[in-house]
């Protein structure tokens, strides 16, 4: 069952018209005839999770949503898709922008939002041009500006572009860059529902987040709620990539089998070039990677599929995150080390700096994770990255230090004959990476 996508086929659906005719905006008829409180009983009936990565359950974090006399308050929404192996929003925005349009309305009315951002990632260079339209096309209709549909709600968006942060996508940090500040996260609380953007009441949620909004009022929260397995209602979009034979963003069922979704003619078809499947990163960039036989397979033996509770069952022990839907797969001649190396030298460059385990730590793992690779590394540093991951994991005001830290350690877990056999070759090693050990890397000078 496609929830979103269902009408990514049809020619035109990215302008007002094609959208119109095929049941556009009805969601927002409907919400404009209940009450901001029916809206968010029905998100909270439907069991829809933020599907941004933290998977918070949407309907409660409106609810906490400060409503003081006089106080303007604002949804704003994270477009900064920064993180790797993720672009499932940029599809939506690309070629659906009117459903992202009417969700960003109707949750503007169900928030009391006369003013509503999207922040947008710098790199999408050409996709605000096509949300200008978009919302240009909407306000010529009716949908937006004063008094929409004789309903007496006012509601404009605004398009924020980034500048290729990071560290954007984390809701604080996002509000500072929004406010025209550096983008360093806060240290919270005060939580953004209470002092969000201007200091004022604000709900920031994830582009497939409120995009979600739209089929949830129009089928219903309690319909929606029943599509999917236990907390993990609806559908969800799932950036693939990697080594698979078709890549792509694909709206999957949540009792979908991480089998079937890699091996599924209806879905990425399996390994390109014949080869077998090693491991995946399931969530994105900073969520754990698994090897083959977990990822395929519970610790308890049980079939493991696409939802929240069974890509983490074991903890990070056995398990992973769903995240942000970034499903990167690696063949069976994929190095480990160096992928970790490679995330390890992202997040070293993404980190702000504020706080000292982050700013200091993520340069080390990536120092030491290159002398590995490149065959100049010795054996008690890999015992010397873990200590190192652990000390970062959960002592920085933001989450950017986790998601640095357990990329490091589930590689250390689960490949660590990998990381010995860097480290018992150095010669082979360094003739593997040649390039990449002589290769002068600016950073160096920050991690040396």
């Amino acid at each position: 069952m496609k929830l979103l996508l269902e009408n990514a086929h049809i020619e035109g659906i990215r302008y007002y018209e094609a959208y119109r005719k095929n049941g556009g905006y009805r969601a927002v008829e409907k919400a404009l005839k209940m009450t901001p409180d029916e809206i968010v009983e029905e998100v909270k009936k439907s069991g829809l999770r933020g599907r941004g990565g933290a998977g918070f359950p949407t309907g409660m974090k409106w609810s906490f949503l400060a409503k003081p006399d006089g106080v303007p308050r604002h949804l704003v929404v994270n477009a900064d898709e920064s993180e790797p192996g993720t672009f499932k929003d940029r599809y939506l925005m690309e070629f659906l922008p009117h459903l992202f349009v009417e969700g960003m309305i109707a949750s503007s009315y169900a928030l009391g939002s006369n003013t509503t951002y999207v922040y947008i990632r710098g790199e999408y260079a050409w996709i605000p041009d096509i949300l200008e339209q978009a919302i240009a096309e909407a306000k010529a209709n009716g949908w937006l500006g004063k008094n929409i549909q004789g309903s007496g709600f006012d509601c404009e968006i605004y398009v924020h572009r980034g500048a290729g942060a990071y560290i954007c996508g984390e809701e604080t940090a996002l509000i500072e860059s929004l406010e025209g500040k550096r983008g360093n996260p806060r240290i919270k609380p005060p939580f953004p529902a209470i002092q969000g953007v201007w200091m004022r009441p604000t709900v920031v949620n994830n582009v497939e987040t409120i995009a979600a909004v739209v089929p949830i009022l129009n089928m219903g929260g309690e319909e929606y709620g029943k599509i999917g397995v236990g907390r993990s209602t609806g559908t969800k979009l799932m950036s693939a990539c990697g080594n698979l034979k078709r890549p792509g963003v694909y709206e999957i069922p949540f009792d979908l089998s991480v089998e079937d979704f890699i091996y599924g003619d209806e879905w990425c078809q399996g390994i390109a070039n014949g080869k077998k499947l090693k491991a995946c990163i399931p969530g994105g960039s900073s969520v754990p990677i698994l090897p083959a036989n977990l990822l395929l397979k519970t610790a308890k033996g049980e079939t493991r599929c696409m939802n929240y509770e069974s890509l983490s069952d074991g903890g990070f022990q056995t398990g992973s995150m769903l995240g942000s839907g970034g499903f990167i797969v690696l063949d069976e001649d994929q190095c480990v080390v160096r992928h970790t190396m490679t995330l390890a030298r992202f997040y070293t460059h993404e980190s702000c700096g504020q706080c000292s385990p982050c700013r200091e730590g993520t340069g080390w793992m990536y120092k030491i994770l290159k002398n590995i690779e490149t065959g100049k590394g010795k054996m008690s540093d890999i015992d010397l990255l873990w200590d190192i991951q652990r000390r970062i994991e959960g002592n920085t005001i933001c989450p950017l230090g986790d998601a640095a830290a357990w990329p490091v350690a589930a590689a250390i877990r689960h490949f660590r004959d990998e990381f010995e056999w860097h480290v018992l070759n150095p010669e082979e090693s360094q003739k593997r990476n040649y390039g990449l050990a002589h290769y002068a890397d600016p950073l160096e000078i920050m991690v040396s």
